[in-house]
């Protein structure tokens, strides 16, 4: 690599750690292109050398916490080989991804919050990210539900996790009525175990 080149690198990764902060301090709207120039020594203009636009710089720290939320569900997960223990490992899962949420608020958010710029398109790189994260349900699902097809399988792996997440960002919504991790907790695996017993029971 040429050391222009790296040194491209290095300063989009500041540019990067930077926007990481604004967001976890403030959310998005703590990302501001000219206090983030500022903080890197750069120009305003500058910052568009390193990013394609603020879009981009958004979804490569969606990146940067998608890639935190896998290790958080991966050392959450236990190993999987009977219905109990697909069970066990989507409850688990759920309570892991609970728990990153509480911790990584606003980094979590914006992974939701975000909206690309009208006509622009999510790139496949960014789309590739969030997908790899159903496997955390997909695969226990395949243990407890065998009999159904991927694209059954893919269906509910929707919905367990849309169910999970609402709860989540319900329950986690000072505005609304922010509820105490130990009954967050309690509500996630009830919904999660609730949902494993009907699944087990109609396959």
């Amino acid at each position: 690599m040429t050391t222009t080149a790296a040194r491209r690198d290095r300063q989009r990764d500041l540019l990067i750690d930077a926007a990481e902060r604004a967001i976890a301090g403030k959310g998005l709207a703590g990302l501001k292109a000219r206090e983030l120039a500022q903080e890197i020594g750069c120009s305003l203009g500058a910052i568009y050398n390193l990013v394609a636009d603020m879009d981009e710089l958004v979804l490569r720290v969606g990146s940067r916490t998608l890639a935190r939320l896998d290790a958080a569900l991966n050392a959450a997960s236990p190993p999987v080989s009977s219905q109990e223990q697909a069970t066990e490992a989507l409850v688990a899962v759920a309570l892991a991804y609970s728990a990153f949420a509480r911790d990584n608020l606003q980094l979590w958010r914006v992974l939701f919050e975000h909206r690309m710029a009208e006509g622009a398109v999510v790139p496949d790189w960014a789309v590739s990210e969030q997908m790899t994260m159903f496997r955390h349900i997909l695969q226990p699902l395949g243990t407890l539900v065998p009999d159904r097809s991927a694209e059954d399988r893919n269906l509910l792996g929707r919905t367990l996790f849309s169910a999970v997440h609402g709860v989540v960002a319900i329950g986690l919504e000072e505005k609304l009525i922010a509820v105490p991790r130990p009954e967050l907790d309690r509500q996630i695996e009830g919904l999660v175990r609730l949902a494993c017993r009907g699944l087990s029971a109609a396959n």
